[in-house]
């Protein structure tokens, strides 16, 4: 199991699988869940190297580099920690 802390609260998600409804659990807010809107940036602050690579929908945004949408964002495993 991987751990997803965003603002300082905690929640598991199994290796592999997509962060976003455990960020809607920890009060991400989501719009349009498909990576256009933006709605959903969360700021890597640790285990970046934790995620898969940015989809391209995160790159057509121009995130910087330590943000990603969490519609998106897949957890390999270990711990991100972020902030939203």
């Amino acid at each position: 199991m991987a751990t997803i802390i965003i603002d300082g609260e905690e929640q598991q998600v199994a290796d592999g699988s997509p962060i976003m409804d455990a960020c809607e659990d920890l009060g991400v807010p989501f719009a349009c869940r498909a990576g256009m809107c933006g709605t959903c940036i969360i700021t890597v602050q640790e285990g970046m190297e934790n995620l898969e690579p940015k989809t391209p929908e995160e790159e057509d945004m121009g995130l910087a580099d330590d943000q990603r949408l969490a519609c998106q964002a897949i957890i390999k495993s270990g711990t991100v920690v972020a902030t939203f």
